[in-house]
């Protein structure tokens, strides 16, 4: 089991794109978005993983993810998703010795844009980048697992 500490921000500008260092493109459904348990089935690039994370305290949570072969990923997905699918381009940046994950949605969510950064704890310090306003790290309508059955902007 890994302890996930991630804090969540939305994206007020693309600057961010002239500071990324690669990028990826995924592609996530979920098996189940009840709270305390989310699946979720998650394609990037040319490699899929299952991961099962647990409620949200605050900014943390538990979280397990396996690699497994994305045929059976696909399969899963075509089979077994509960909702839209999400699609995504994540951005790698690197900014005050920090990596930050700069997620563009696509489709439906078009136009939305949040920063995710990794903590080692929930008190851990860090510089924000000038691309990134505000916080919505407790904030549900901002989780992959509710994305997936709202629109953006919210209503």
């Amino acid at each position: 089991m890994a302890l996930e500490i991630e804090r969540k921000f939305i994206v007020t500008d693309s600057s961010y794109k002239s500071l990324a260092k690669g990028k990826k493109h995924i592609v996530q459904a979920y098996l189940s978005t009840t709270p305390d348990a989310t699946v979720r089935l998650r394609i990037i690039d040319d490699r899929a993983f299952i991961t099962v994370k647990s409620r949200n305290a605050g900014c943390c949570r538990n979280e397990w993810e396996y690699g497994i072969p994305v045929a059976d990923a696909m399969e899963m997905i075509a089979s077994c998703n509960i909702a839209e699918v999400i699609e995504k381009t994540r951005h790698y940046v690197e900014y005050a010795g920090r990596l930050w994950e700069i997620d563009e949605f696509a489709g439906r969510l078009d136009g939305l844009v949040i920063a995710e950064i990794e903590l080692s704890h929930s008190d851990e310090a860090f510089e924000l980048p000038p691309f990134v306003g505000t916080e919505v790290t407790g904030d549900s309508r901002y989780y992959n697992s509710m994305l997936v059955s709202l629109s953006y902007p919210f209503d």
